[in-house]
């Protein structure tokens, strides 16, 4: 019995000790008065090394410290993300007047930025980049996806037709990935990361993606060699790169103290303001619009790289929609009883023909066929291009993924060819006279019903189509030294000129004219 007391009193000894705290009661230390177990009184308690040490005052108010309280707004949440170093300077003092007098232009831009400035700010943190590169489309196009510069460079984020195809931003006849709202804020964070790799510093890395890597490496060079400063103020640039980042930093400082500029902000709840659909099928743009149950202006804002009538499944197998309106578009999707769901196709043309030859062939009117696919007057479609044309028993397939994704148009001048009659020299050939005039042989034999294959008999007539200016010049120009035994060059004879809607010959001859041109 008096084990078993000694067994209790010693197990309560041990949980006593492991609640001991420095500072706290003598009693938990000692053993009961009338207990005959001798234990010994535990050694006070060390601090680790390694244990929390309270704050001081000056580090409990700093930025530091984390917030727990999630942000009320978008603008809120972009603030908290603030990272670069702040430019002060009289150009950005001239911008922030510059903005501030333009209330309305501020709250336009603002305004457009709703649709995407959640999604661009979830991929920056995503990516631990700082947000004032959230605000970056503001001076690049104002929002707009649509926007295209006098240099051709399109899209939010304004990329050149070279740099987005390094990019993997495709730019084919059926839509421009350029102006895509993720594919390229996707191709422009990464560019920025890019960038910054090279030059560790965010202004220079803004600098470079205005003015190009190339241009500000050999600004930096030209400074390191006089002996000059290699920051972005310091720099020689041109007025537009010289503005750029106090344009950002101006547009910063109105987003952080919209109160101060006495601007006005629109409220951007901080929550996803679209979502992505699946689509398997074609889709006329009007017919996903109203299945979505949204205004096509709203619908086509977001989804600004579609520039037909139609979403080819193959090259876009997602859209984007607000995000009440995915489940909508996905129940009216399964509830949809047409009879297609796209009335257009792609049809890509067997060899260079006229507008209106490739027109019949489709069975479309000309004007139509022109007006959706953009050619102009006195152009010919040249073999390969893929053209944008109504479905019909004949054309009524989803459109491939290699045409979706790589389908290009040429077009070439539509040049006027004349009749011209030539006679052969001693030794001519078919391929001889073809090589000669720059013609085929399949254009040549249709010219020339029953003209024999191998040798020709000198002196004999044979029909070419040629440019208009100079036939004879130039089949002199291109004629070969003649052949053994023959005194004079090959004559050449030029009746009145073929029409422009002339016979099947005439616009077979069409493509190594414009061949040569090009």
């Amino acid at each position: 019995m008096r084990c078993l007391k000694a067994l209790c009193m010693a197990a309560a000894l041990v949980l006593s000790g492991c609640a001991t705290t420095t500072g706290g009661s003598d009693s938990a230390s000692k053993p009961d008065a009338g207990s005959s177990a001798q234990t010994a009184a535990p050694k006070p308690a060390t601090q680790a090394p390694d244990i929390m040490q309270p704050l001081a005052a000056a580090e409990a108010s700093s930025q530091a410290v984390a917030m727990l309280r999630p942000p009320n707004d978008l603008w809120e949440r972009i603030r908290r993300g603030f990272a670069m170093p702040n430019l002060d300077t009289e150009l950005v003092r001239d911008r922030e007047q510059w903005y501030a007098t333009r209330p309305d232009y501020m709250l336009r831009m603002t305004e457009r930025s709703r649709k995407y400035l959640f999604y661009i700010v979830e991929e920056l943190e995503r990516r631990n980049m700082p947000t004032e590169i959230a605000l970056l489309p503001f001076i690049e196009s104002a929002f707009n996806p649509q926007a295209v510069s006098s240099a051709k460079a399109a899209g939010m984020w304004q990329f050149m037709p070279a740099t987005g195809k390094y990019f993997e931003l495709k730019q084919n006849a059926f839509r421009d990935d350029r102006r895509d709202v993720l594919e390229s804020t996707r191709a422009a964070l990464d560019y920025l990361q890019k960038l910054y790799g090279m030059f560790g510093d965010w202004e220079l890395a803004l600098a470079a993606y205005n003015w190009g890597e190339g241009s500000v490496s050999r600004a930096l060079a030209r400074n390191k060699a006089a002996g000059l400063g290699l920051s972005y103020s310091e720099l020689n640039m041109p007025a537009e790169t010289r503005y750029y980042v106090p344009k950002l930093q101006a547009v910063k400082n109105i987003i952080a103290s919209p109160d101060g500029f006495r601007a006005k902000l629109p409220d951007i709840g901080n929550h996803p303001y679209f979502d992505t659909v699946t689509i398997t099928r074609d889709i006329d743009v009007a017919l996903a619009a109203q299945l979505a149950e949204v205004p096509l202006d709203d619908f086509k804002a977001l989804n600004p790289s579609m520039n037909r009538p139609v979403i080819m499944a193959a090259g876009t197998p997602q859209i984007l929609l607000p995000w009440d309106n995915a489940a909508t578009f996905q129940r009216n999707l399964d509830a949809y009883n047409g009879a297609r769901l796209a009335s257009w196709t792609a049809w890509v043309a067997p060899s260079t023909m006229k507008p209106g030859d490739a027109a019949r062939r489709v069975g479309m009117v000309e004007s139509d066929f022109r007006s959706i696919n953009s050619i102009p007057p006195n152009m010919l479609i040249k073999a390969g291009s893929s053209l944008l044309v109504t479905r019909s028993t004949l054309l009524d397939a989803d459109v491939a993924p290699s045409v979706a994704d790589h389908g290009q148009m040429s077009l070439a001048p539509d040049v006027v060819l004349k009749r011209s009659v030539v006679q052969a020299r001693k030794g001519d050939t078919s391929a001889s006279l073809s090589q000669r005039y720059g013609v085929s042989a399949a254009n040549l034999a249709e010219w020339n019903p029953g003209l024999a294959a191998g040798g020709l008999r000198k002196g004999q007539s044979v029909v070419l189509f040629l440019p208009s200016r100079s036939a004879a010049p130039r089949a002199q120009a291109r004629a070969p030294a003649p052949a053994a035994g023959a005194r004079t060059p090959a004559r050449t004879s030029t009746t009145k000129a073929a029409p422009r809607t002339s016979s099947p010959s005439t616009k077979a001859a069409a493509k190594p004219a414009a061949k040569a041109k090009r």
